[in-house]
Formats: C-alpha cells, sequence, structure tokens
C-alpha cells in the first residue's frame, strides 16, 4: 500500500524563537507558531487527511490540532494519535540549552566546532553521536537509538493502515495522511530517503509541508520515497 505521508513541521515555539535545543523538551507555539499551523492547514485544505500522527509534545498536538479541526473536506479524520514514537531526537542534558553552545561541545572535540561543520567533516549521523558522546550523563539519542525510534512510528502507522485503530478504520492505496514532525527529524529523514538537489543546509521552515510516499509493506530503510520538501 502506497500513502501520501505529508509530513508539516510544528509551528514556531519559544525555543525555537531563543534559538534553543528542543527535543523532548516542551514548549508552546508562539503567536507565529500559531499562525504556521493556520498557514500548513491552508496548504493541506482540500485534501481529504484518512489519517493523522503527531508525536506526544505540545507543540505537535497543537499543530495537528489546528489543522484537522479547519480540514472541512467530507470524511477527513477528527482524531489525532499521538505517539513518543514521533518525537525530535532526544538532546539529553543540552534539552533547551543555546544551539551554538550545545553543538560546539559535541563537536569541537573533534575539530568541527558547529553543526554545520560536523555535518561537512564527518556526516549528519555524527551530530547524534557526538552529543550523546559530550552529554555528561550519556542520555541524548545516539544515531542508533534514534532511528531504532523511528523506525517504529512508521511500523505504527503501517500497522493501522491495515487493521484500522480506534481513531481511523483501514486505509486504502493512495490515501493522505497528516504526520506533525520536527525540524531535526525532518532533515534526518531527507538525508536518509531523498538523493541529490534538495538543500539540506537548513531545518524547513515551521509550518512547512514535506510529502513522501510510504511503501507500508517495504522495511524502513526503503519505505519512504521523496516527492517535495520544505513547501
Amino acid at each position: 500500500m502506497i500513502l501520501h505521508l505529508h509530513l508539516v513541521r510544528h509551528g514556531q515555539t519559544y525555543f525555537n524563537r531563543y534559538n534553543r535545543l528542543q527535543g523532548w523538551t516542551n514548549a508552546p507555539l508562539t503567536q507565529q507558531g500559531i499562525t504556521d499551523a493556520h498557514e500548513a492547514a491552508r496548504k493541506l485544505a482540500g485534501l481529504k487527511l484518512s489519517a493523522a500522527y503527531c508525536s506526544d509534545t505540545t507543540r505537535a498536538q497543537q499543530t495537528a490540532r489546528i489543522i484537522v479541526d479547519e480540514n472541512t473536506t467530507p470524511g477527513s479524520v477528527t482524531q489525532v494519535i499521538s505517539s513518543p514514537y514521533f518525537r525530535e531526537q532526544f538532546y539529553g542534558y543540552f534539552e533547551g540549552q543555546d544551539m551554538a553552545m550545545a553543538w560546539y561541545a559535541a563537536g569541537a572535540p573533534h575539530g568541527a566546532p558547529t553543526y554545520q561543520s560536523i555535518v561537512q567533516k564527518f556526516g549528519l549521523k555524527a551530530t547524534k553521536d557526538f552529543l550523546k558522546e559530550a552529554d555528561p550523563f550519556h542520555d541524548a539519542e545516539s544515531n542508533d537509538e534514534y532511528w531504532h525510534r523511528i523506525a517504529q512510528g512508521y511500523a505504527l502507522i503501517a500497522h493501522d493502515a491495515v487493521h484500522g485503530c480506534t481513531a481511523h478504520g483501514p486505509l486504502h492505496d493512495g490515501d493522505d495522511v497528516l504526520q506533525i514532525s520536527h525540524g531535526n527529524t525532518l532533515l534526518s529523514l531527507m538525508n536518509k530517503f531523498a538523493g541529490a538537489g534538495y538543500d539540506l543546509s537548513h531545518r524547513p521552515k515551521n509550518g512547512s509541508v514535506t510529502t513522501f510516499d510510504f511503501d507500508t509493506d517495504a522495511d524502513f530503510d526503503h519505505c519512504l520515497h521523496v516527492v517535495s520538501f520544505n513547501q
């Protein structure tokens, strides 16, 4: 089964505004963030959303609720499934810290004092592993820990597509599905599944829509195909 999966980056939060790392930490949407969610709803207007998923963080739930409530297409889903599988990367000790300071702590011991320099010298995988290494408690997610959790989220969508759940019935080939996602997770998904031709030097905009075709029968490493990014 192929699902058209529309991933919306949640609206701007106060931590986004203050340029702080925000993984599992909760921060409410700013007024701009609420506007971002309404703009995303307008972009998706006219689609029959057969299912909706988000992480269990406030920013994702607020964004999802606005989009679902504003979608008036007959037959669109009214309930949103929240799961920790869809959370942003966990930054451990560095949750809520200034981004530049956190990435300096992670990358400087490796000669890469910024996020971009870590990516350029060592790849996106290293941003997760270096941060876990720098975390004095080693609570931050490693690359392997992160992807193990994310894969469970897509297994959940695939399971619900076949069997249905409390929020929606079984899905059908070609159905449109909403997923509220997060900035670094969107970059990570694009890095894993996209080919050349996409600018991944910056996180996608708050309220932007990235669309994948999701093959629910494929193994996780081959299940997503990019349709559009950061629209």
